[in-house]
């Protein structure tokens, strides 16, 4: 039986797991895995272009940082990267493919978790039990279909999510609707347009600001020279870092740089989208409200022929085609989602000390909420990666998994020794930092528009962090102990940290209080040195 559970083989959970060897040295944990093979993000989403948005140079482990041969990579590199990072740290022995967690319900007596088990090949359920869950599932796993449009089974060709990319269907000769202009679809649409005799129609719901693309293929020589300068890729992950963090600054901290960003940004999209689509395809809200977009030339593939936008709107799906809202029917062999995923429910019944679920918890609250997007009240030893308000519009993923993995690690260290059997994250603490941290959101950009930012698409920010990436780090670099309850056993170790902090303390009184004398000292001196001075002149 495994101490931990870590539900997801993507990246947050191999990161967990990775962490958790190289910290601790420990491995009595087992990773539930649904799919058959790991990589999450980047082993389901196989459309054509996926790539990353993030430099290469920080979409990837501080731990394990590569000589990239260009500044992003495209999903079979990235997939790549995390299959030799599994079998550079040894994981597959802990991963267990075909494996979902179908839910866990806390033991307050035996103070664990019993954890069901649903095995998705032999059909065969079980139960095992564990002190600590880690879920790393994240929020952009369930793709949303939308149930909005009417007529959406009705189809009678191919469709499918882009998620949920269909390599059996031949795209050749073909009708295709695209519905949706988020980061999948401006991804999509340039590769599978690149063939004339497949015609792609682009169902735009809601315009976005599509931002230069910074992709650049590295000459060897580069390529070379880093690899032979001692700290040079560690240099160009922090030179990359400070980037996102200015266009924090600069988008959504000051509206005077915002609109000047967004005039920048406004000239870029002038410049290439076809004129007819232009007026329409700049958006109302202001940058920074929803996910910009980097245009992977998705804008210059608006130019040809056999690509046309749709923006009357979708009345209705049917046998053969959509109907839009100004009575145009257009036939189509092929429909493409493009619609992003939910991201306001928490998909596994996760039971706690207070009978209620994860999930519940959420609607209790108006909308996915916890502390420092990592703990929620009631669930002990329950962590999120990926959680809510952690996800940010400027900056690596694997930088908040990263700080929160080890604020996590902290956590459950005393677990791990025996020292506590748990540690459950206070009502009022939770309270207090989703307090501060919606006034912070209430007067920012976000609030300007409807997205998958927020709650229902209207209600409160629930997915976005409320800073720069500096903050992340200062509010996740240890735990305030005090905002935990820990169990009755823990006693013991909560008296061995008192002594221990009153210990630092001493200590740094004590280096104070010399400081203090060996200065006074000094000058003490040199004032009698003078007066001596001064009585000899005399």
């Amino acid at each position: 039986m495994a101490d931990i559970v870590v539900i997801g083989a993507g990246c947050g959970g191999l990161a967990f797991a990775i962490a958790l060897q190289r910290k601790y040295g420990y491995k009595n944990y087992v990773i539930y895995e649904k799919a058959g093979d790991l990589g999450g993000t980047w082993r389901a989403n196989t459309y054509p272009g996926c790539s990353s948005d993030v430099g290469m140079s920080f979409f990837s482990l501080s731990t394990d940082i590569r000589n990239w041969s260009a500044s992003h990579a495209f999903q079979p590199e990235i997939l790549a990267y995390w299959r030799s990072l599994a079998h550079k740290y040894s994981l597959l022995p802990h991963i267990k493919y075909n494996h979902s967690v179908v839910s866990a319900e806390w033991d307050e007596t035996s103070q664990r978790y019993h954890v069901t088990v649903h095995n998705e090949v032999t059909g065969e359920t079980s139960v095992t039990d564990a002190k600590v869950i880690v879920s790393a599932i994240g929020i952009l796993n369930v793709p949303r279909w939308p149930e909005d449009i009417s007529g959406l089974r009705t189809f009678g060709g191919s469709m499918f999510h882009s998620a949920r990319w269909d390599s059996e269907v031949d795209l050749r000769g073909k009708n295709v609707a695209v519905i949706g202009n988020g980061p999948s679809a401006v991804q999509l649409v340039p590769p599978i347009s690149s063939d004339p005799s497949v015609s792609v129609t682009n169902f735009v719901r809601t315009s976005s600001w599509f931002l230069p693309h910074m992709y650049k293929k590295y000459s060897p020589l580069l390529v070379w020279l880093r690899g032979i300068i001692p700290g040079a890729l560690r240099m160009q992950r922090i030179g990359t870092f400070l980037i996102h963090e200015m266009s924090y600054y600069l988008v959504f901290t000051n509206s005077v740089t915002r609109r000047f960003m967004q005039w920048l940004v406004t000239r870029y999209m002038r410049s290439k989208t076809p004129p007819k689509y232009y007026q329409s395809l700049i958006p109302k809200h202001d940058l920074g409200c929803k996910r910009a977009l980097f245009d992977a030339d998705y804008l210059d593939s608006l130019h040809r022929p056999n690509v046309s936008v749709c923006l009357d709107g979708i009345q209705e799906i049917v046998r053969d085609g959509i109907v839009t809202r100004n009575g145009d029917k257009l036939p189509f062999d092929v429909i493409i989602l493009a619609t992003g995923f939910v991201a306001d429910d928490y998909p596994i019944p996760i039971q706690g000390k207070n009978n209620i679920t994860v999930d519940d918890y959420y609607r209790l609250s108006g909308g996915p909420t916890a502390y420092l997007g990592t703990s929620t009240p009631g669930f002990p030893n329950f962590y999120t990666l990926f959680g809510p308000n952690i996800t940010t519009g400027f900056t690596s993923v694997l930088y908040s998994h990263e700080l929160q993995i080890e604020y996590i690690l902290q956590l459950i260290k005393p677990v791990l020794d025996g020292k506590a059997s748990s540690f459950d994250v206070t009502s009022d603490a939770t309270n207090e930092y989703n307090a501060k941290i919606q006034k912070r959101l209430s007067n920012s950009v976000f609030m300007q528009c409807t997205s998958w930012y927020r709650s229902g698409n209207d209600g409160k920010v629930s997915n976005i962090f409320p800073g720069s990436g500096m903050l992340m780090w200062w509010w996740l670099r240890k735990p305030v102990w005090d905002h935990y309850q820990v169990s009755t056993d823990g006693k013991r170790w909560k008296e061995e940290r008192e002594a221990a902090q009153k210990s630092r303390q001493y200590v740094l009184v004590s280096a104070v209080a010399a400081a203090v004398i060996a200065i006074l000292a000094t000058y003490t001196n040199l004032f009698g040195q003078v007066l001596d001075s001064l009585q000899s002149v005399v």
